[in-house]
Protein backbone atom coordinates (compact mmCIF):
# COMPACT_ATOMS: atom_id res chain seq x y z
CA UNK A 1 0.00 0.00 0.00
CA UNK A 2 1.08 3.39 -1.13
CA UNK A 3 0.16 6.99 -0.71
CA UNK A 4 2.14 9.18 -2.89
CA UNK A 5 -0.11 12.17 -1.36
CA UNK A 6 -0.60 13.79 -5.06
CA UNK A 7 2.94 14.69 -5.27
CA UNK A 8 6.22 14.31 -7.18
CA UNK A 9 6.54 10.73 -6.94
CA UNK A 10 2.86 9.59 -7.93
CA UNK A 11 3.79 8.34 -11.19
CA UNK A 12 7.36 7.30 -10.25
CA UNK A 13 6.10 5.25 -7.26
CA UNK A 14 3.60 3.24 -8.84
CA UNK A 15 6.22 2.42 -11.86
CA UNK A 16 8.84 1.42 -9.43
CA UNK A 17 6.62 -0.36 -7.53
CA UNK A 18 4.87 -2.43 -10.77
CA UNK A 19 8.87 -2.99 -12.49
CA UNK A 20 9.80 -4.74 -8.92
CA UNK A 21 6.70 -6.96 -9.42
CA UNK A 22 4.96 -5.90 -6.08
CA UNK A 23 1.40 -6.51 -5.77
CA UNK A 24 0.96 -2.47 -4.68
CA UNK A 25 -2.78 -0.93 -3.99
CA UNK A 26 -2.07 3.08 -4.63
CA UNK A 27 -3.64 6.13 -2.88
CA UNK A 28 -3.64 9.66 -4.13
CA UNK A 29 -1.60 9.16 -7.12
CA UNK A 30 -3.43 12.50 -9.17
CA UNK A 31 -0.88 15.39 -10.29
CA UNK A 32 -3.31 17.83 -10.05
CA UNK A 33 -1.51 19.86 -8.10
CA UNK A 34 -3.86 19.41 -5.28
CA UNK A 35 -2.20 17.57 -2.30
CA UNK A 36 -4.76 15.05 -0.62
CA UNK A 37 -3.25 15.80 2.61
CA UNK A 38 -0.86 17.53 4.58
CA UNK A 39 2.13 15.83 3.01
CA UNK A 40 4.49 15.90 5.67
CA UNK A 41 4.90 12.04 6.40
CA UNK A 42 4.26 12.36 10.17
CA UNK A 43 1.78 10.04 11.88
CA UNK A 44 -0.66 12.43 12.27
CA UNK A 45 -0.95 12.64 8.34
CA UNK A 46 -0.87 8.74 7.80
CA UNK A 47 -4.48 7.86 8.89
CA UNK A 48 -6.06 7.08 5.61
CA UNK A 49 -2.58 4.77 5.28
CA UNK A 50 -3.28 3.14 8.50
CA UNK A 51 -6.48 2.39 7.76
CA UNK A 52 -5.88 0.61 4.45
CA UNK A 53 -2.92 -1.35 5.13
CA UNK A 54 -5.19 -3.25 7.81
CA UNK A 55 -8.04 -3.79 5.64
CA UNK A 56 -6.19 -5.14 2.82
CA UNK A 57 -3.74 -6.84 5.13
CA UNK A 58 -0.61 -5.26 3.50
CA UNK A 59 2.70 -5.88 4.17
CA UNK A 60 3.69 -2.34 4.68
CA UNK A 61 2.63 0.97 3.96
CA UNK A 62 4.58 3.25 2.03
CA UNK A 63 4.30 7.00 2.65
CA UNK A 64 5.82 10.01 0.70
CA UNK A 65 5.76 13.50 0.39
CA UNK A 66 5.37 16.20 -1.79
CA UNK A 67 8.73 16.04 -3.34
CA UNK A 68 9.22 12.64 -2.94
CA UNK A 69 13.17 13.21 -0.96
CA UNK A 70 10.96 11.45 2.03
CA UNK A 71 9.76 7.67 2.53
CA UNK A 72 7.64 6.99 6.15
CA UNK A 73 6.63 3.19 7.02
CA UNK A 74 3.65 1.85 8.15
CA UNK A 75 3.78 -1.83 9.15
CA UNK A 76 1.71 -4.93 8.34
CA UNK A 77 -0.67 -3.97 11.93
CA UNK A 78 -1.66 -0.41 10.43
CA UNK A 79 0.78 1.01 12.72
CA UNK A 80 3.51 4.21 11.39
CA UNK A 81 6.66 3.60 12.81
CA UNK A 82 8.28 7.06 12.60
CA UNK A 83 10.12 8.63 10.39
CA UNK A 84 13.70 8.03 12.04
CA UNK A 85 12.83 4.06 11.68
CA UNK A 86 13.21 4.38 8.19
CA UNK A 87 16.60 5.67 8.00
CA UNK A 88 17.88 2.87 10.81
CA UNK A 89 16.40 0.23 8.56
CA UNK A 90 18.16 1.35 5.41
CA UNK A 91 21.36 1.78 7.16
CA UNK A 92 21.42 -1.73 8.59
CA UNK A 93 20.11 -3.15 5.08
CA UNK A 94 23.18 -1.40 3.65
CA UNK A 95 25.96 -2.07 6.22
CA UNK A 96 24.76 -5.76 6.27
CA UNK A 97 26.27 -5.75 2.34
CA UNK A 98 29.06 -3.12 2.47
CA UNK A 99 30.90 -1.82 6.39
CA UNK A 100 31.45 1.79 5.65
CA UNK A 101 30.79 4.69 7.63
CA UNK A 102 27.52 6.69 8.01
CA UNK A 103 26.84 10.03 7.36
CA UNK A 104 23.61 11.80 9.42
CA UNK A 105 22.90 15.08 10.49
CA UNK A 106 22.96 16.35 14.20
CA UNK A 107 19.24 15.69 15.01
CA UNK A 108 19.55 12.25 13.35
CA UNK A 109 18.30 9.05 16.14
CA UNK A 110 20.64 7.91 18.49
CA UNK A 111 19.72 3.94 16.57
CA UNK A 112 22.08 5.23 13.92
CA UNK A 113 24.79 5.24 16.81
CA UNK A 114 24.14 1.70 17.90
CA UNK A 115 23.71 0.30 14.56
CA UNK A 116 27.01 2.01 13.78
CA UNK A 117 28.74 0.54 16.64
CA UNK A 118 27.41 -2.80 16.04
CA UNK A 119 28.88 -3.50 12.60
CA UNK A 120 31.88 -1.09 14.04
CA UNK A 121 31.71 1.73 11.70
CA UNK A 122 32.24 5.60 12.31
CA UNK A 123 29.23 7.62 12.59
CA UNK A 124 29.88 11.08 10.94
CA UNK A 125 27.83 14.28 12.23
CA UNK A 126 26.79 16.98 10.16
CA UNK A 127 24.95 20.19 10.62
CA UNK A 128 21.21 20.15 9.77
CA UNK A 129 20.52 20.47 5.94
CA UNK A 130 20.65 17.73 2.91
CA UNK A 131 23.77 19.68 1.59
CA UNK A 132 25.50 19.43 4.63
CA UNK A 133 25.34 15.44 4.55
CA UNK A 134 25.89 15.16 1.00
CA UNK A 135 29.25 16.73 1.50
CA UNK A 136 30.68 14.80 4.13
CA UNK A 137 29.21 11.56 2.76
CA UNK A 138 30.87 12.26 -0.72
CA UNK A 139 34.36 13.57 1.08
CA UNK A 140 34.53 10.58 3.45
CA UNK A 141 33.39 8.04 1.59
CA UNK A 142 30.05 6.97 3.71
CA UNK A 143 28.40 3.94 2.16
CA UNK A 144 24.95 5.18 3.24
CA UNK A 145 23.13 8.76 5.08
CA UNK A 146 20.57 10.55 5.52
CA UNK A 147 18.11 12.83 7.67
CA UNK A 148 15.59 11.11 10.81
CA UNK A 149 13.04 12.61 8.56
CA UNK A 150 13.07 9.61 6.43
CA UNK A 151 14.91 10.84 3.91
CA UNK A 152 17.49 8.60 2.73
CA UNK A 153 21.28 9.29 1.27
CA UNK A 154 22.47 5.84 -0.59
CA UNK A 155 25.73 7.06 -2.80
CA UNK A 156 25.22 3.79 -5.07
CA UNK A 157 22.24 5.11 -6.70
CA UNK A 158 22.90 9.39 -6.25
CA UNK A 159 23.91 11.76 -3.63
CA UNK A 160 20.32 12.97 -2.83
CA UNK A 161 17.31 12.11 -0.44
CA UNK A 162 15.02 10.16 -2.67
CA UNK A 163 12.26 8.45 -1.21
CA UNK A 164 12.47 5.26 -4.41
CA UNK A 165 15.73 4.50 -3.30
CA UNK A 166 14.49 4.06 0.17
CA UNK A 167 11.57 2.58 -0.84
CA UNK A 168 13.83 -0.29 -2.42
CA UNK A 169 15.64 -1.05 0.17
CA UNK A 170 13.06 -1.73 2.36
CA UNK A 171 11.69 -3.68 -0.01
CA UNK A 172 15.06 -5.94 -0.64
CA UNK A 173 15.05 -6.21 3.12
CA UNK A 174 11.70 -7.60 3.20
CA UNK A 175 12.59 -9.96 0.51
CA UNK A 176 15.43 -11.44 2.16
CA UNK A 177 13.42 -11.67 5.95
CA UNK A 178 11.36 -13.95 6.91
CA UNK A 179 10.32 -11.80 9.53
CA UNK A 180 7.60 -8.91 9.05
CA UNK A 181 8.08 -5.28 9.14
CA UNK A 182 6.86 -4.63 12.68
CA UNK A 183 9.07 -7.59 13.72
CA UNK A 184 12.39 -5.53 11.95
CA UNK A 185 11.08 -2.70 13.57
CA UNK A 186 10.85 -3.97 16.88
CA UNK A 187 14.65 -4.90 17.10
CA UNK A 188 15.53 -1.55 17.50
CA UNK A 189 15.19 0.04 20.79
CA UNK A 190 12.57 2.69 20.92
CA UNK A 191 13.35 6.24 20.60
CA UNK A 192 11.12 9.03 21.15
CA UNK A 193 11.81 12.62 19.52
CA UNK A 194 10.26 15.90 20.37
CA UNK A 195 10.54 18.78 18.16
CA UNK A 196 9.61 22.56 19.52
CA UNK A 197 10.25 25.87 18.67
CA UNK A 198 10.23 28.96 20.47
CA UNK A 199 9.73 32.79 19.30
CA UNK A 200 12.82 34.94 19.81
CA UNK A 201 14.40 38.08 18.05
CA UNK A 202 17.00 36.64 15.91
CA UNK A 203 20.51 38.73 17.61
CA UNK A 204 19.19 37.37 21.31
CA UNK A 205 18.37 33.85 19.96
CA UNK A 206 22.19 33.81 18.80
CA UNK A 207 23.47 35.25 22.35
CA UNK A 208 21.13 32.73 24.30
CA UNK A 209 22.96 30.11 22.83
CA UNK A 210 25.92 31.36 23.17
CA UNK A 211 25.51 31.62 26.77
CA UNK A 212 23.99 27.83 26.91
CA UNK A 213 27.58 26.85 25.38
CA UNK A 214 29.08 28.53 28.60
CA UNK A 215 26.83 26.73 30.77
CA UNK A 216 27.01 22.88 29.78
CA UNK A 217 30.55 23.53 28.47
CA UNK A 218 31.65 20.52 31.18
CA UNK A 219 28.81 18.28 29.76
CA UNK A 220 28.79 16.37 25.84
CA UNK A 221 28.19 19.16 24.00
CA UNK A 222 28.77 19.68 20.30
CA UNK A 223 28.84 23.36 18.53
CA UNK A 224 28.47 22.81 15.14
CA UNK A 225 25.02 23.75 14.54
CA UNK A 226 24.28 25.82 17.57
CA UNK A 227 24.00 23.14 21.01
CA UNK A 228 23.59 19.86 21.29
CA UNK A 229 24.03 18.25 24.73
CA UNK A 230 24.12 14.62 24.78
CA UNK A 231 24.02 12.12 27.62
CA UNK A 232 24.09 7.98 27.47
CA UNK A 233 20.28 8.20 26.97
CA UNK A 234 19.17 11.24 25.83
CA UNK A 235 20.04 14.52 24.26
CA UNK A 236 18.43 18.10 22.88
CA UNK A 237 19.34 20.21 20.01
CA UNK A 238 19.36 23.79 20.51
CA UNK A 239 19.68 25.74 17.11
CA UNK A 240 18.81 29.34 16.31
CA UNK A 241 17.03 29.53 13.25
CA UNK A 242 19.09 31.45 10.25
CA UNK A 243 15.61 32.33 8.35
CA UNK A 244 13.13 33.37 11.28
CA UNK A 245 12.87 34.97 14.53
CA UNK A 246 12.48 31.40 16.65
CA UNK A 247 14.50 29.01 18.65
CA UNK A 248 14.32 25.30 17.30
CA UNK A 249 14.74 22.68 19.97
CA UNK A 250 14.74 18.90 19.63
CA UNK A 251 14.83 16.38 22.53
CA UNK A 252 15.45 13.06 22.29
CA UNK A 253 15.01 9.80 24.88
CA UNK A 254 13.89 6.74 25.37
CA UNK A 255 10.28 8.01 26.70
CA UNK A 256 8.07 10.50 25.47
CA UNK A 257 7.42 12.51 29.12
CA UNK A 258 11.67 12.44 29.62
CA UNK A 259 12.25 14.06 25.65
CA UNK A 260 9.26 16.75 26.40
CA UNK A 261 10.47 17.64 29.95
CA UNK A 262 13.91 18.33 28.65
CA UNK A 263 12.37 20.48 25.89
CA UNK A 264 10.35 22.52 28.95
CA UNK A 265 13.53 22.75 30.57
CA UNK A 266 15.26 24.02 28.18
CA UNK A 267 12.55 26.72 27.29
CA UNK A 268 12.32 27.92 30.62
CA UNK A 269 16.23 28.31 30.91
CA UNK A 270 16.35 30.50 27.47
CA UNK A 271 13.30 32.37 28.84
CA UNK A 272 15.46 33.49 31.83
CA UNK A 273 18.61 33.66 29.76
CA UNK A 274 16.65 36.24 27.14
CA UNK A 275 15.20 38.60 30.16
CA UNK A 276 18.82 39.06 31.29
CA UNK A 277 20.44 39.96 28.65
CA UNK A 278 17.46 42.01 27.14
Amino acid sequence: MADCANGAGATLLPQLLQELGCESLLLNTSLSGQFAHQSEPVPENLGELCRRVKEFQADLGLAQDADADRLALVDEKGRPLGEDLTLALAVQHVLKKKRGPVAVNLSASMAIDELAASFRVPVIRTKIGEINVVEALLEQGAVIGGEGNGGVIWPEIHPGRDSLTATGLVLEMLAESSEPLSALAAAFKTYHLVKDKMDCPAELAFRAVVELRHRYQGENISTLDGLKISWPDSWVHIRPSNTEPIIRLLAESRSVGRSRRLIENFKKEIKKIIRQLS
